[in-house]
């Protein structure tokens, strides 16, 4: 799926931003990614209150091979019934919104003070 199907598919929910990253893409309402894309599947945040819907719908998560071991991260596949009905795939898009804003850190403002200059001297 592009970029253009994945707006087009969440037209009527909300304006998504889409973002190429790692041979798919990260879909974004507004600096919150709630969902990805990776081999034309539709992936949703997902956190301990929600991964139970998604079991219970028969979904799976999102698992790829890190050093030689598979990994699953926090992202569940979209259930097949959600792309043909609006009412659904809206209740599955506000669930990832929500999982995504709970798992958000927010943002401190602190800066990491500059490091010490480093002496140019050489010792002898």
């Amino acid at each position: 799926m592009d970029a253009e199907g994945i707006r087009e598919l969440f037209a009527d929910i909300l304006a998504v931003r889409v973002r190429r990253m790692f041979g798919g893409h990260g879909i974004y309402d507004g600096e919150t990614m709630f969902a990805l894309e990776a081999g034309g599947e539709i992936w949703l945040k997902a956190d301990a209150q929600s991964v139970p819907r998604f079991e219970a719908a028969g979904s799976a998560a999102f698992t790829y091979r890190k050093q030689g071991k598979p990994f699953a991260m926090s992202y569940w596949r979209l259930p097949d019934e959600a792309l043909d009905d609006a009412d659904m795939l809206k209740d599955w898009t506000r669930l990832a919104v929500e999982a995504a804003r709970r798992g958000a850190k927010p943002a401190t403002g602190l800066v990491r003070p500059p490091a010490p200059p480093r002496s140019r001297a050489h010792p002898r």
